[in-house]
C-alpha cells in the first residue's frame, strides 16, 4: 500500500465536492488524517455519522491547524471570510486551494489573507450534480473530469505538481488557465446553462394555471432536464452570478443575439437556417461524447448519472 500524500488534509465545507473528496481521499489513502469543518452543526453531525473524516469541528481555524493541504469548498461569496478566518492557523509550507466556479473573484478575496510561506493555488474541479450536502458525494465524482488551476505568477512549481498529482489520484485530468479566461469559459459552458435553466423553470412556475395541471404531469426530457439544472444549490449559484458578473453578462448578450436570429428564422419560416443550426449543434453533442465527458446512452444516460457506483 502506498504511503499517504499528505499527513493531514483539512476540508473546509462538506457539501457535494467536499464529501466526494473525503470519500476518494479515504479510498485512495491520500491522507493519514482528514479534518472536516462546516459552520452547520447538523451538517457536521451528518458528516460524522457517515464517517467522512477523522476529526470534526465548526471552527475552520481549528480544522486547518497543522494541515498540509487545505481545500476550501464553500460558496464563492464566502471565500474571503473563510481565508481571513483560517489565515492565522495555516502552517508554513501548507498548500491552500479552493474549488470555486469563479476564479478572479476568489483570488481577489482570498489572496490578501494568505500568509507568507503558504502556497495558494486556486482550483476548480469541473464535476458535480444538482444534489448538495454530505450525503450527495461519491468517490467517483471526479473520474475523467477536468480540474482547472489558475496559478498565480509566483506559484511554487513543486507545490503545483503535488496538488496536481493529488487531483490526478482523485481521478481528474489537469489543466491550467488564466483566471479571466477561466471565468469567461465557464460563463458559457456552465454558468449560462444554469441561468437559462433557472429562467425557463421560473417562467413555467409563473404560469400557475398551466404549471399546476400540465407542466409537471407531462414533463418530457427537455423540460425535465432543465429542472435538474434548476435544482442546483441556490446559494452557490447566487454567488456565481454576483462574482462572475462581467463574463456572464457578456455571454447573456451573445446568447440574446443568437436567440433573436433563431426567433427571426422561426417567424419567417426559414427552414434552411433552422436545419443548419440544429445540425451544427447536434455535432457539438457528439463531440462531447467522443471527448469522454458524457455517455451515449438512452435518456441522456440519466440512470448512470443518478445512480453512480458508490465506493
Amino acid at each position: 500500500m502506498t504511503s499517504p500524500m499528505f499527513e493531514k488534509i483539512a476540508l473546509v465545507g462538506i457539501g457535494l465536492i467536499g464529501s466526494s473528496l473525503a470519500r476518494v481521499i479515504r479510498r485512495e489513502g491520500l491522507a493519514s488524517h482528514v479534518a472536516i469543518s462546516t459552520r452547520s452543526a447538523a451538517t457536521l453531525a451528518r458528516a460524522q455519522e457517515l464517517g467522512l473524516g477523522d476529526s470534526y469541528t465548526t471552527q475552520a481555524n481549528e480544522a486547518v491547524r497543522d494541515a498540509d493541504l487545505v481545500i476550501v469548498s464553500v460558496p464563492v461569496g464566502s471565500s474571503g471570510a473563510v481565508a481571513e478566518e483560517i489565515a492565522p492557523a495555516l502552517k508554513k509550507g501548507a498548500i491552500l486551494t479552493d474549488v470555486g466556479s469563479t476564479k478572479a473573484s476568489v483570488i481577489a478575496q482570498m489572496q490578501p489573507h494568505v500568509p507568507d510561506g503558504v502556497h495558494f493555488i486556486p482550483g476548480h474541479p469541473l464535476a458535480g450534480t444538482e444534489k448538495s450536502g454530505p450525503d450527495a458525494g461519491f468517490a467517483d465524482l471526479f473520474d475523467n473530469r477536468w480540474c482547472i488551476f489558475t496559478p498565480l505568477p509566483d506559484t511554487d512549481p513543486d507545490a503545483m505538481e503535488k496538488l496536481s498529482e493529488f487531483w490526478r489520484r482523485c481521478g481528474a485530468n489537469i489543466d491550467t488557465m488564466d483566471p479571466q479566461h477561466h471565468d469567461m469559459t465557464l460563463a458559457i459552458v456552465s454558468h449560462l446553462p444554469h441561468i437559462i435553466a433557472y429562467n425557463i423553470v421560473g417562467t413555467a412556475d409563473d404560469l400557475e394555471s398551466v404549471t399546476k395541471t400540465e407542466v409537471i404531469k407531462y414533463s418530457a426530457s427537455g423540460f425535465r432536464d432543465f429542472t435538474r439544472l434548476a435544482a442546483s444549490d441556490p446559494t452557490m449559484w447566487r454567488d456565481v452570478c454576483l462574482h462572475n458578473k462581467a463574463a456572464i453578462l457578456e455571454m447573456l448578450a451573445r446568447f440574446s443575439e443568437d436567440l433573436a436570429f433563431l426567433q427571426r428564422a422561426i417567424r419567417w419560416g426559414d427552414g434552411d437556417k433552422l436545419f443548419d443550426l440544429f445540425t451544427r449543434t447536434r455535432a457539438v453533442r457528439r463531440s462531447i461524447i467522443e471527448a469522454g465527458q458524457d455517455i451515449d446512452a438512452p435518456d441522456f444516460g440519466r440512470q448512470a448519472v443518478e445512480h453512480p457506483a458508490k465506493s
